[in-house]
């Protein structure tokens, strides 16, 4: 697993470089995600207890590797 390139963070968004071949969310396969990776990035680097908000802003298909969005504040998530 290639280590996690974070582009941007403040406290509302996190911009990651998104690994290929990863899919952006979970799907039916239940292959890792960039989410979940995220989420435990998050829960690790804050020393957050319980379940970390993380809502994704644009999905990108599995093989690619470009920027992607996420929203790290329930009071801006859809």
């Amino acid at each position: 697993m290639e280590k996690l390139n974070v582009i941007y963070e403040d406290n509302q968004i996190i911009v990651v470089e998104k690994i290929p071949n990863i899919p952006s969310q979970g799907d039916k396969t239940e292959d890792l995600d960039m989410l979940t990776i995220i989420k435990d990035y998050l829960k690790e680097k804050y020393q957050k207890p319980g379940n970390v908000y993380l809502a994704l802003v644009h999905r990108l298909d599995r093989p690619v590797r470009r920027s992607n969005g996420f929203c790290k504040n329930i009071k801006i998530g859809w």
